[in-house]
């Protein structure tokens, strides 16, 4: 009963952190939508604003803007409290390389939404922008834009963690990062298909994540190799030991063998005499 209180305790903890993360950026939630937005209003005419084509749009969007802001930014507590429930049933081995995996994983999937907003979004921006007939005003709409730069988002905020699942996977040995290499053409186009699926239609932005994709694919293939002979070297060095053991077991055996031997032919001898003595004949 005392477990499950205190995991009712911290969950309930990390829900009222999360309503307070979501109760101090809505103030904000203003302000911080038009930092998003930055990138295409920079490209619209001096006339031309964004527009809001439904009624409740002008709360609603802004309010989820802040809704996921506030899940983005208590990310590394949540990570920090999912280790805090793994740590006790890890190994001292396992945590060495599970602390520095989570860590990175922040660190990549914010780096994935860093590099969307400041390479990515402008070259598109610009692309749609002149792209469009000179007849047609550019006005997009807040919440079409929203869930337009979300989905980016969390495309490169993903694509940013194959690194993390290649060593992942090659640490726990599921996965042969030699074999992986062999197969690259195939990883390049399934690069360029997920770029197709997790981008809007159109070619510089699955340009734009099927690249970057590749790119961590290879450095994540160069780490998974290291992890390799890593645990090649342990496996070695765990067999020597392991044949160092048995060596030395089979030697402690033999000589305990052999003092049972002994042991065995003094009481022997010992019997054999005791017994010569009390049948031979006695002088008178």
């Amino acid at each position: 009963d005392k477990p499950s209180h205190w995991a009712k305790k911290s969950n309930s903890i990390n829900f009222n952190r999360h309503i307070c993360s979501i109760l101090v950026i809505i103030p904000f939630s203003g302000p911080l939508y038009l930092y998003i937005s930055e990138p295409i209003r920079v490209l619209l005419a001096d006339d031309i604003t964004m527009i809001a084509t439904e009624v409740a749009s002008p709360f609603l969007t802004p309010f989820k803007l802040a809704l996921i802001a506030s899940i983005f930014l208590t990310m590394p507590h949540s990570l920090y409290q999912t280790w805090a429930f793994l740590a006790p049933g890890l190994y001292r081995r396992e945590k060495k390389i599970v602390i520095p995996l989570f860590i990175t994983s922040v660190i990549l999937f914010y780096a994935g939404i860093a590099f969307a907003f400041f390479v990515v979004f402008p070259l598109v921006f610009s692309f749609f922008s002149n792209i469009a007939p000179s007849e047609i005003s550019v006005m997009p709409d807040i919440k079409s834009y929203l869930d337009f730069v979300l989905k980016l988002f969390f495309a490169f905020g993903i694509s940013f963690q194959i690194p993390i699942a290649i060593v992942i996977l090659s640490w726990m040995n599921a996965l042969d990062p030699y074999k992986l290499s062999s197969k690259r053409p195939y990883v390049v186009i399934l690069c360029f298909i997920l770029g197709m699926f997790l981008t809007p239609p159109d070619v510089i932005s699955q340009i734009l994540l099927a690249v970057p994709t590749w790119l961590l694919f290879e450095l994540g293939l160069l780490l998974g190799k290291l992890i390799s002979k890593k645990n090649q070297s342990n496996n070695a060095a765990e067999m020597a030991e392991e044949w160092v053991a048995r060596a030395n077991l089979e030697i402690f055996a033999e000589s305990v063998g052999q003092i049972l031997l002994m042991l065995i032919m003094i009481w022997f001898i010992d019997k054999t005499v005791s017994y010569t003595h009390l049948t031979l004949p006695t002088k008178a």
